[in-house]
């Protein structure tokens, strides 16, 4: 049961367990670090730790390159599967 979650910025050294989370959701293929890196917002990237476990993660990505959406936001959430 996970009891107490702190929500800590997301960087390199989380890909791994993030990736694994990933995987567990509705995606068949994982990108690379740097595939994945470069299609998501520098900002608001966290992860969801239970002490030291990493339980879930949030992050940004643009929806379109045209600057008519510059600004323009979707939100890629998710949780490992207990």
């Amino acid at each position: 049961m996970i009891k107490n979650i702190q929500l800590k910025k997301m960087n390199e050294k989380d890909w791994d367990a993030v990736s694994k989370i990933y995987k567990e959701g509705i995606e068949t293929e994982i990108p690379s670090w740097e595939s994945w890196n470069k299609n998501h917002v520098k900002v608001c990237r966290l992860v969801a730790k239970d002490k030291d476990n990493i339980v879930g993660w949030v992050a940004l990505s643009g929806v379109s390159s045209r600057c008519v959406y510059g600004g323009v936001v979707e939100v890629s959430f998710n949780k490992r599967i207990i």
